[in-house]
């Protein structure tokens, strides 16, 4: 009996505006702009809005073409890394959507234009498959390469509303040296676990930038057990912690009343799997038990000698974050495992 496939929806998307990525080039977007391709919100419908140019969406939609001619369009990806799966969305394109697509990859260093990457040879993630109108069509994929820039095909022509890259972020190791936040998306940090994330996902919390408003953030319910609520970061790699910023920019009546932080070591525990959020032996405290204030951008002093490769941000009794940064520095032998991994995922 074969184990169930991971699901890849469950890491970041390597595209998202949010981590920088861009629609640098495509071959035509006549009727709804490529940029709408990587936006990370839903799509949205209005079924009355028409514009010049006929029905308004939101998405990418090129004009009709004949074959052999086809369409496609060029990502940049804000965080380069492995990719795992990606999702061709067409929700609201129903009779006007491309019925095969494909997706292509290459890999390089500083910023090449449009016209240098089209002149490279690119590698196949996702043969030419079919895909349905209105629907996320989901591709999974299997390799083991970085890659810096994705191609897009649409056979022949057609609107795509949203396109995904989900997978794991492998940094250029050069600037993870010194201080850095060590549990940023982009630097390869990630939430492996949440209490309760109702009406916000915990992810936001590690997004570039300041929040934008309380949908990004993290927001849980209202508890009413006498419990509280935590999120469970696995950061970069193993580091010791120098600060802390937590951020309740935004959440102007629904901030916790109190915040704690701990970390662990999984290298330490020798654990199988993520630390156990539940046992107090794996856990050394970064930040006590600490009165945040309402939209306030929170930092604090970390005096830790031991490293860490998770934290675990405990809200009491619940409340609303924007961000989490875990400022410090990477232990010598998690950023050479670091380079090894960066070079075993270069393309030959």
């Amino acid at each position: 009996m074969t184990s169930p496939q991971p699901d890849f929806t469950l890491l970041p998307d390597l595209a998202s505006r949010r981590l920088g990525g861009t629609v640098m080039y495509a071959t035509d977007e006549l009727f709804a702009d490529k940029e709408n391709l990587i936006k990370p919100g839903p799509p949205t419908f209005t079924p009355g809005e028409y514009g010049p140019k006929g029905k308004v969406y939101d998405g990418w939609e090129t004009r009709r073409h004949r074959e052999p001619k086809h369409d496609h369009a060029v990502v940049r990806l804000g965080a380069p890394g492995i990719v795992r799966g990606v999702i061709v969305d067409t929700a609201n394109f129903r009779g006007n959507y491309p019925p095969q697509v494909s997706v292509e990859a290459v890999s390089v260093v500083d910023y090449p234009s449009p016209e240098e990457l089209a002149a490279l040879g690119w590698h196949t993630l996702v043969e030419k498959s079919d895909a349905r109108g209105d629907t996320a069509n989901r591709y999974p994929v299997s390799d083991n390469h970085r890659w810096t820039h994705l191609r897009l095909s649409i056979y022949p022509d057609g609107g795509v509303a949203r396109f995904r890259a989900h997978g794991e972020v492998v940094p250029y190791p050069a600037f993870l040296a010194g201080t850095v936040d060590l549990a940023a998306t982009e630097n390869g940090g990630q939430v492996v676990g949440c209490s309760d994330a109702f009406y916000s996902s915990a992810a936001n919390l590690l997004m570039p930038g300041q929040p934008t408003g309380m949908a990004d953030g993290w927001e849980n319910a209202r508890r009413r057990d006498g419990g509280h609520d935590y999120v469970l970061v696995r950061l970069a790699a193993a580091g010791l912690v120098r600060q802390l910023e937590i951020d309740t920019s935004c959440f102007v009546g629904n901030a916790p009343d109190f915040v704690r932080v701990l970390g662990a070591d999984e290298r330490s525990t020798r654990m199988a799997g993520e630390p156990d959020p539940t046992s107090a032996a794996a856990w050394q405290e970064l930040l006590p038990r600490t009165r945040v204030q309402p939209d306030t951008r929170h930092r604090f002093l970390v005096h830790s000698l031991q490293p860490v490769t998770h934290v675990r941000l405990e809200a009491y009794p619940d409340g609303g974050m924007g961000r989490l940064r875990v400022y410090g520095e990477i232990v010598p032998e998690a950023l050479a495992r670091l380079r090894e991994r960066y070079l075993a995922a270069q393309p030959r």
